[in-house]
């Protein structure tokens, strides 16, 4: 008999205000670290795609972002906030000299542990429950489930993700039985 799949982690609109508020951007480390949770909260990139980012991608004019080369070779298409847009500015004037949008204090390239480590560490910092839980794809999850809520469209969610198979995106649907559960419980 198998398992049942366990659902993903996702925060709240609370937990992830206080997962952005922990690195502190008077440092050229912290604010970077703002930009990559925000960058993972807005855009639910995968780590290699967020890793893999360059500055040429994030046109600053009309914050769209391009995906070059995601899963399976394929690019696509995001936008971020303008609020995000202006954070990712403010990096890109003290950033190191690097090809790499997020890089070390010497323009090299993140480690992957750096940033499955760093966001598990502001969440412990945070005091979010299940801390330990949660990590960059935590913040893909997020994004998923948050995009479903708002647009109730499972394919915008797909293509955001950049999922070939809608099966996979299906997932996020256990939001509209939680919240189905609320409302039916609610009564008329």
């Amino acid at each position: 008999m198998s398992r049942p799949k366990r659902l993903p982690k996702v925060l709240t609109p609370e937990e992830q205000r206080a997962l952005v508020a922990q690195p502190n951007p008077r440092y050229v480390s912290g604010l970077r670290n703002r930009c990559i949770i925000r960058v993972g909260l807005e855009a639910g990139l995968r780590v290699g795609e967020l890793m893999a980012l360059r500055p040429e991608h994030l046109d600053m004019l009309t914050c769209r972002l391009v995906v070059r080369e995601g899963k399976g070779a394929k690019d696509r298409v995001l936008w971020v906030s303008d609020d995000l847009r202006d954070l990712i500015g403010r990096w890109l004037e003290r950033r190191p000299v690097s090809p790499r949008l997020f890089c070390t204090r010497d323009g090299g390239q993140l480690d992957t542990r750096y940033l499955r480590t760093m966001v598990k560490q502001y969440a412990v910092k945070a005091g979010l429950p299940e801390a330990e839980r949660v990590s960059p794809h935590v913040l893909r999850h997020t994004l998923a489930t948050d995009l479903l809520r708002q647009t109730k469209n499972i394919r915008l969610v797909q293509k955001a993700l950049g999922h070939s198979d809608l099966s996979t995106t299906m997932i996020y649907t256990h939001v509209s039985d939680e919240e189905l559960e609320v409302a039916l419980r609610r009564g008329p």
